[in-house]
């Protein structure tokens, strides 16, 4: 066992020249991260092992989530519902769970939201019509991926307000990434009404479509499985668009050559998009894997039984693969080779989601406000939780 790295709150605001110390020490470290519930582990940032490992069957998703259920008591209690969905599952439970939910989450569905999304986007900077400084997150960057899924879900606009405010407490809304175990019941509850009413009342929303969801000789989605998953599809569905979303305008004014290429040929924004993902990506870490038994990587041998966390931030800067890793460049050709969506079976199935999200946010944005800049007084602060890479507040000037 080697000696621990503890890191400070300092990190939040220095990551990325914590992971490049690392990668230059070896690529994996052993570590423990500050916050409320402070877990140990061995942190891997070099691209090339993180990619290995995110595909290596070793590694149990279901270890993990069991050892770290018990570590912020989210084992007991009706709320560890929620956590048993596809995220947190080994095959060949996650290989019956990810193909029925294929089935509900296609290419076509995906690319059918984008009038909807559209029509979001455009209600949400109308409402700035006579204002000359906003807050992006609270009144952009967050609405708007929280509108899609209640959209995806089927659910009425009364519920927004009650699902943006416990979605925000599940996934750290303070930034510290705190779990609250009451929080968690009261999400079940609401969900698991949800999906009564949907099974009644059928629509086109993504909860019906998993309650009809079959493979050939496998069983429909169980109760527990589809609240779960709608569970997973909220918070991990509109965090990361978030992210995305406010880290993508913040590099993006604070690159102003960028920017100002982006604006004058709008055929740059997927790559724009890519580039954004890869050099600030929405979600520092990986979720939890747990080694069911030893695992080399980095010239380190991980014993049996040890949490291993995949730095996405640390490897989209790996100088091994991506030249002058540092730089902001959105018309870099490798840039869509990030793994800030994963990687191998858990690779995130919402991806085409909220990079659609992502390029109709940033054209709106760019060609509606083309004199947007961040406020004069405006100090870039980052989440306090290792896992998600967003800032806290993105304040604006529009002219």
């Amino acid at each position: 066992m080697s000696d621990i790295e503890m890191l400070g709150p300092s990190f939040f605001e220095h990551a990325h020249a914590t992971y490049r110390r690392w990668r230059e020490e070896g690529g994996v470290r052993h570590a423990r991260y500050p916050g409320p519930t402070p877990v140990e582990g061995w942190v891997v940032t070099s691209y090339g092992e993180a990619k290995e490992l995110l595909a290596d069957p070793r590694l149990s998703k279901n270890g993990a989530v069991e050892r770290f259920g018990r570590h912020v008591g989210l084992t007991q209690g009706p709320g560890s519902a929620l956590f048993a969905h596809m995220l947190n599952s080994d095959p060949p439970d996650h290989t019956r769970l990810r193909k029925l939910v294929q089935q509900a989450f296609t290419a076509r569905r995906t690319a059918a939201l984008r009038p909807m999304i559209e029509a979001h986007v455009t209600g949400l900077i109308d409402a700035w019509e006579g204002r000359d400084e906003v807050e992006l997150i609270s009144e952009f960057a967050l609405p708007l991926p929280v509108a899609v899924v209640f959209d995806l879900f089927g659910a009425s606009d009364a519920d927004h307000e009650t699902l943006q405010v416990r979605g925000n407490t599940l996934d750290g809304g303070q930034g510290d990434g705190e779990v609250s175990v009451f929080t968690a019941e009261s999400m079940l509850a609401y969900l698991r009404a949800l999906i009564a009413l949907k099974r009644e009342h059928p629509d086109d929303g993504l909860l019906s479509a998993l309650l009809q969801a079959r493979e050939e000789g496998e069983e429909a989605l169980t109760e527990d499985e589809i609240t779960a998953m709608a569970f997973l599809l909220f918070v991990a569905g509109h965090q990361t668009t978030v992210n995305l979303i406010a880290n993508g305008i913040y590099t993006l004014l604070t690159h102003p050559d960028q920017l100002a290429a982006l604006q004058a040929d709008l055929t740059l924004m997927p790559g724009a998009v890519e580039e954004i993902l890869r050099y600030e990506s929405p979600s520092g870490l990986a979720s939890f894997r747990y080694t069911t038994e030893p695992v080399t990587a980095g010239g380190v041998t991980v014993d049996e039984g040890e949490f291993v966390q995949i730095s996405l931030l640390g490897a989209n800067r790996d100088p091994r693969v991506f030249a002058d890793p540092d730089r902001f460049d959105i018309s870099r050709a490798d840039a869509a080779r990030h793994i800030a969506f994963g990687h191998g079976i858990h690779h995130c199935l919402g991806a085409p989601l909220a990079r659609l999200q992502a390029e109709i946010a940033f054209t709106h944005l760019l060609t509606r406000h083309p004199d947007l800049r961040l406020s004069e007084d405006h100090e870039a602060r980052w989440q306090a939780n290792p896992r998600h890479r967003g800032l806290l507040s993105v304040p604006l000037r529009l002219k």
